[in-house]
């Protein structure tokens, strides 16, 4: 069955170029031009995966309240911001807000559909049958990919499919340090150096609202991140 992948952005022109690159690779898709006709379309129902650009007509920070929005939702629906704000301070916001991914709109079409696609990739790859392995329990940490569910101390952690992939990749093998090339392939991402270290500042604050004393990730300087065993 074809993935449906629903594009909010303002401008008609934008918003049919992507929409038909897509079709041409598949995909369902539907289009909206502001934040509340797409969230009416929401309420209904939801796709499998939301594009969104930041400014929307005069709700110029109309994209990252309808990310905060969309995630409060579901933990797991990827999200990525295409937008033409290239700011680091917008890429961050965007991120902490729970975007998997953060482009601009000078991307190739051909990197844009690859980024989509390994999007999909990983959430087919959390609905698939992990066999011994759909269970893994590190301490306090506990990570079901049958249910696609991470939980700390019993509590559910609520995390992306990114953050996902990046604690799976580091709790697999407790001490060992996994550096950004290791993050990237385990997360099925094209992520620089900043968007890491976003994505793992989320992860540290999503398990200290759940215990305040949480400290399993430890940033080795110059080389990556480790989950301490206990």
């Amino acid at each position: 069955m074809a993935k449906r992948i629903a594009i909010v952005e303002d401008e008609a022109a934008i918003r049919e170029n992507y929409a038909a690159a897509f079709q041409r690779e598949g995909y369902v898709v539907d289009a909206y031009e502001s934040r509340a006709a797409a969230m009416q379309a929401f309420d209904m129902s939801l796709p499998d995966l939301v594009v969104i650009d930041i400014n929307l007509k005069d709700d110029v920070e109309g994209g990252f309240e309808l990310c905060r929005e969309l995630r409060s939702r579901a933990a797991d629906l990827p999200i990525i911001f295409l937008t033409a704000r290239d700011s680091e301070f917008d890429a961050v916001s965007g991120l902490r807000l729970g975007a998997d991914d953060y482009l601009t709109k000078d991307i190739s079409l051909p990197h844009l559909m690859a980024r989509v696609a390994a999007l999909f990739r990983r959430l087919d790859a959390m609905q698939r049958p992990q066999g011994n392995e759909s269970r893994l329990v590190r301490g306090e940490l506990e990570i079901d990919t049958d249910r696609m569910t991470v939980r700390w101390r019993g509590q559910p952690a609520g995390l992306t499919l990114t953050e996902f992939w990046l604690v799976h990749a580091m709790a697999r093998y407790p001490g060992h340090v996994k550096n950004r090339q290791q993050l990237m392939d385990a997360a099925q991402a094209v992520l620089d150096d900043n968007t890491i270290t976003s994505h793992i500042k989320r992860l540290r604050r999503k398990f200290l609202a759940i215990d305040a004393d949480f400290n399993a990730i430890e940033t080795v300087y110059g080389m990556g991140y480790r989950w301490l065993s206990d």
